[in-house]
């Protein structure tokens, strides 16, 4: 096994990240020091690539037999249309962040939803069949929502604004619904008595809106502490800060918590896994780049 980055050759394989902007990524960290671990010859670049752009470098990326890359935004919607095939998951969400090279057809896969569902177990915590609150309806949420129906959660109560991804929100609640045996309901997050009601039958709340995130850290999706009692499991996809104001008001009440730093490691994992056929070396990954 390289003690080194490997050595890149004419056998090296591509993989990369296509968005912009992307020279804020972790990724290829992530993904270099895992083919590292595993003596694998791939590499992972990022290219920033606007949605206008998107096509022609598709165009290019499959002539060169790109192994596989991700989709950031704003790419992740745009690309449903430029690629051979999607998942069932990806097509119900409407959204990709990883395709496959498979023999030349480029197949679309989202791997959020996921990376979020083995979060919630890597916390310790088995939310099947049961009810869960998840805030905000963009392209995270929507893939969070899409796995956790599939995989079994029995309800799931979907609050958001009243605004432009209303819509969206309500398309949301209906492809679940159709398409699997969850049960989905819409409600608007300023209803604060629907909101009460629904974390009350809820085993998990899920903030997967921007309020709390850096530089905008004083927000919060909760208006009253109190809506959160000790039972319940209160969870955010956002991880800058760690702490969010949502995740300190729920710590203070006694609730369970945990950020999205484990999504982003095991959505990262799964898009490993479908372009090499390995399993990421999580353990080493974790205590180099997520430790603390």
């Amino acid at each position: 096994m390289n003690d080194t980055f490997p050595v890149i050759d004419g056998h090296t394989k591509l993989t990369g990240l296509l968005g912009s902007p992307v020279s804020h990524s972790i990724s290829p960290l992530i993904h270099n020091e895992a083919f590292r671990l595993l003596d694998l010859n791939y590499v992972y670049l990022c290219f920033d690539v606007p949605e206008a752009n998107l096509a022609d470098t598709v165009k290019g990326l499959r002539c060169m037999n790109i192994a596989g890359f991700n989709c950031t935004m704003p790419d992740k919607t745009k690309i449903c249309e430029l690629i051979d095939d999607l998942s069932d998951a990806a097509r119900m969400i409407g959204a990709v962040n990883t395709v496959v090279n498979e023999n030349g057809r480029l197949v679309g896969h989202n791997t959020d939803g996921i990376g979020y569902m083995q979060a919630v177990k890597e916390a310790g915590h088995d939310i099947i069949g049961k009810e869960m609150t998840l805030l905000g309806a963009g392209g995270a949420a929507t893939a969070i929502a899409v796995q956790a129906a599939l995989d079994g959660v029995s309800t799931l109560h979907i609050f958001n604004r009243k605004g432009r991804s209303w819509e969206r929100a309500l398309k949301l609640a209906d492809t679940i619904n159709a398409n699997t045996s969850c049960k989905a309901t819409v409600s608007d997050l300023a209803d604060e008595a629907s909101l009460r009601q629904a974390l009350e039958a809820s085993t998990i709340l899920t903030n997967a809106t921007s309020l709390g995130m850096a530089p905008h850290a004083d927000t919060c999706p909760i208006p009253d502490a109190s809506m959160l009692r000790p039972e319940l499991i209160v969870s955010d996809i956002i991880y800058n800060p760690k702490q969010t104001r949502l995740l300190q008001m729920a710590s203070a009440n006694g609730c369970a918590t945990f950020n999205g730093l484990y999504m982003l490691l095991f959505q990262g994992a799964e898009a490993f896994r479908l372009w090499t056929g390995k399993e990421m070396p999580i353990e080493p990954i974790r205590e180099h780049y997520f430790k603390g």
